[in-house]
C-alpha cells in the first residue's frame, strides 16, 4: 500500500483487494452479487447511489438482517442509471470502511463518451502507524464531535500513488470516487482544464469546475473529460488542497515521450446520454426542513444537549447513533409520488456530505458555475452555518436512510429515517 519501504498492511478487502474488484454492468441489465461474510462480524453491502428496491439497501435491521459471520446473501436488482457509483459495508462501517472495505460499481451506458481510454481513481484515506498498519481507536469521542477520523495517508485505487502514465493529445474519461470515512478532497489538475460531465453518476452539462478545483466529500463521484495537453515527456502535478496548510501532491500526470496521439483535442461530443430521472414538480412539492446541529463549537456543546449515550450530532434535535436497526422511526412520512423539497440547514462548524438512500436529488440552491444546468447527486456537501436545498420525488418505496457520510458523524448522530409510502 505504502511502498516497499514498510510492511504490507493487514486490510480488510472484498475479494481479497482493496479496492474491491472494480463491477460492472449494463444499464437495465440485471445485477446479482452473492456477498458471502468472512469476517468475524456482522456485515451488510450498501449499493452507494443507486435506485433499488428498498429489501436490496444493505441496512441492517432496517432493510435486511444483518449477514452473520459464515453466511452470505445475494443483492439482485436492475440499475436504472448509468454512471460511476460503488459499494461498502452500512454495518459497523465506520471501522470495516476504515479497514479497506469499498468497491466501485460501474454502471456503463448504451452509448458512451468517445474517448481513448477510461481511468478510476478509487480515493481511501487511512490513519497508519509507523509500521503501516490500520492504527486502531475508531470511534473517537473528540473525532465524532470534529471532522472525523481523517486519515495521515491516502491511497489511489489501494496504493500512495506516484506517476500515471498519459499520452499527449489522448482524451481521457477519469470517474473518481472519494471512498473516504471522512476527508474531504479539492483537486486541482495543473496545467490542464478538466471538464465535469456526471456528478454521483448523474450527468450533467459539461463544465469546468467552479474555481478550477474538484471538491468532492465523501462518497461523492465525479466523471470528468481530461484532454491531455502538456508536452510529450512533461510532468503535472493533481493537487489536494482542501486543507489549509496541508495540501500534497495527490498524483502526477506523467507524459511518455513520443509523437502525441493527435495535434489537437478530440472533436467529439462530452455530454453523456440522459438517465431516466423522474422531475420534481415544484409547484405541488412538499416543503421540509431538516436542522444539522452538534459538534464541538456547534453551540450545543460537544454532546449536543441531544441526552443520547454516544450522541454528538442531532437533525431536527433527534440523534439516531449506529447503523441502523430495526424499528427506527421515520423523521418524515411522504406519499409515493409526492415531489419533497428538503432544505438542509447546517448549524454546526463543519462540513457535512448528507447522502439520501434511494433516491437521487435536483440541487436547487447550490453556487454553479455558469453554464452548469441542472446538478443532480445523491450526495450533497453542505458547508459549516449554511444551508442547500434538494428536491426529488419520492417514488421509491421504502425507508430510506438520509445521513452524513463522515462517517463518524454518522454512527454518532447524524442520520434520520425518512418513509415514502
Amino acid at each position: 500500500m505504502v511502498g516497499d519501504d514498510y510492511p504490507a498492511t493487514a486490510v480488510w478487502a472484498y475479494g481479497g483487494s482493496v479496492p474491491g474488484p472494480v463491477l460492472r454492468v449494463r444499464q437495465g441489465t440485471r445485477f446479482r452479487a452473492v456477498v458471502e461474510n468472512r469476517l468475524d462480524e456482522n456485515t451488510t453491502v450498501h449499493w452507494h447511489g443507486i435506485r433499488l428496491p428498498n429489501a436490496m439497501d444493505g441496512v441492517p435491521g432496517l432493510t435486511q438482517p444483518p449477514i452473520r459471520p459464515g453466511e452470505s446473501f445475494a443483492y439482485e436488482f436492475t440499475p436504472p442509471d448509468a454512471g460511476t457509483f460503488w459499494y461498502h459495508p452500512h454495518d459497523n462501517s465506520l471501522v470495516q470502511m476504515g479497514r479497506g472495505l469499498a468497491g466501485a460499481l460501474i454502471v456503463e451506458e448504451a452509448e458512451p463518451a468517445r474517448v481513448d481510454r477510461e481511468l478510476l481513481w478509487v480515493i481511501q484515506d487511512w490513519r497508519l502507524t509507523r509500521d503501516a498498519q490500520v492504527a486502531p481507536g475508531f470511534g473517537g469521542r473528540m473525532e465524532a464531535a470534529m471532522a472525523g477520523r481523517v486519515g495521515n495517508t491516502v491511497t489511489v485505487n489501494g496504493r500512495v500513488p506516484d506517476a500515471v502514465p498519459v499520452r499527449a493529445g489522448e482524451r481521457v474519461r477519469l470517474r473518481i470516487v472519494n471512498a473516504a470515512t471522512a476527508q474531504i478532497v479539492a483537486l486541482r489538475f495543473e496545467g490542464h482544464r478538466p471538464v465535469v460531465v456526471a456528478l454521483d453518476g448523474q450527468p450533467c452539462e459539461p463544465h469546468e469546475p467552479a474555481g478550477g478545483r474538484l471538491l468532492l466529500g465523501p462518497a461523492m463521484r465525479a466523471d470528468i473529460i481530461l484532454d491531455m495537453t502538456g508536452r510529450s515527456g512533461s510532468r503535472h502535478a493533481v493537487i489536494d488542497d482542501f486543507y489549509d496548510r496541508l495540501a500534497y501532491e495527490l498524483v502526477t500526470l506523467a507524459y511518455e515521450p513520443g509523437a502525441p496521439l493527435r495535434e489537437h483535442p478530440l472533436d467529439a461530443p462530452m455530454r453523456l446520454p440522459p438517465n431516466p430521472l423522474p422531475r420534481p414538480d415544484m409547484a405541488s412539492a412538499a416543503r421540509h426542513e431538516l436542522v444539522l446541529q452538534g459538534g464541538m463549537m456547534g453551540g450545543m456543546g460537544m454532546m449536543g444537549g441531544m441526552g443520547m449515550r454516544g450522541a454528538a450530532w442531532a437533525i431536527n434535535g433527534m440523534s439516531m447513533t449506529g447503523d441502523g436497526h430495526a424499528g427506527m422511526p421515520p423523521l418524515l412520512t411522504l406519499a409515493r409520488g409526492r415531489t419533497c423539497a428538503l432544505t438542509l440547514r447546517n448549524e454546526t462548524a463543519w462540513w457535512h456530505p448528507m447522502h439520501l438512500h434511494g433516491h437521487s436529488f435536483r440541487v436547487l440552491d447550490r453556487t454553479a458555475s455558469p453554464g452548469t444546468g441542472a446538478i443532480w447527486g445523491d450526495t450533497v456537501l453542505v458547508p459549516p452555518r449554511e444551508s442547500i436545498e434538494v428536491a426529488f420525488v419520492a417514488d421509491n418505496p421504502g425507508d430510506w436512510m438520509l445521513h452524513c457520510h463522515v462517517m463518524d458523524h454518522q454512527v454518532s448522530g447524524l442520520m434520520t429515517i425518512i418513509r415514502v409510502a
